[in-house]
């Protein structure tokens, strides 16, 4: 991870994580003005623990990149509209706003990150980059693990087509084998089924001879029951 005092030297380094505004609360928290939009230039000085003036020189030297992400200065009838829609939100809190001033800069929450991205001599400034940087460095790492495991299912995935293409042939055997069986299966159901039917003929047969049996006993009884002729 490259240390927190990069991003004061890489613009694209800071506009690679300007979009983690959550971050300035999880340092500390920042208070906006009542639109819930914007801070004061004494607002972000006081969330930096630094002065006034400090503020107004970093702005003077990186005004186009704060401009770019949000900063902006009001003046003439764009403070008067700005003051007037915001003066019943901000009446009852002291000191929300000076009545009278000639101009007025205000920093969007992403601005403020700008700021804390560009301040060298504040402690708050260096937290809220060494956070960044350390989340960073953590959606990095679970990229990497993620690429990881991606290789290994891709690897597994592999294998398993490796091992599909081998047992290609023995699964056509098992199924040549299977088919055989099955004919031969029906072969013997067939006989079964003609020794069944034998069986059965048998059996009328076996019927029918117990029945001519029955009536030779019969005629033998009788005959015996006869008186011999002398």
């Amino acid at each position: 991870m490259p240390p927190e005092g990069a991003l004061l030297e890489s613009r694209t380094m800071r506009d690679s994580v300007m979009v983690r505004v959550e971050t300035l609360d999880k340092v500390k928290a920042l208070v906006m003005l009542p639109d819930g939009i914007h801070v004061r230039t004494e607002d972000v000085a006081r969330y930096f623990e630094v002065s006034t003036g400090v503020m107004r020189q970093l702005t003077a030297r990186h005004r186009a990149e704060l401009a770019e992400n949000g900063m902006r200065v009001l003046r003439g009838s764009d403070l008067r509209e700005y003051q007037s829609d915001n003066m019943s939100l901000s009446s009852g809190e002291s000191g929300s706003y000076p009545q009278r001033r000639s101009s007025l800069t205000l920093y969007t929450r992403r601005a403020v990150l700008n700021t804390a991205m560009l301040l060298r001599d504040s402690d708050i400034a260096r937290r809220v980059r060494t956070y960044l940087l350390d989340a960073e460095e953590d959606l990095r790492q679970g990229y990497a693990n993620l690429d990881r495991r991606m290789t290994d299912v891709e690897s597994c995935l592999g294998g398993v087509g490796v091992a599909l293409r081998e047992l290609g042939p023995v699964l056509h055997r098992m199924s040549y084998r299977l088919d055989s069986l099955d004919r031969r299966l029906d072969a013997t159901n067939q006989v079964v089924a003609a020794i069944s039917n034998r069986l059965c003929e048998m059996s009328g047969d076996i019927s029918r001879l117990d029945s001519r049996m029955d009536g030779l006993a019969h005629q033998l009884r009788d005959l015996r029951r006869r008186p011999q002729r002398r």
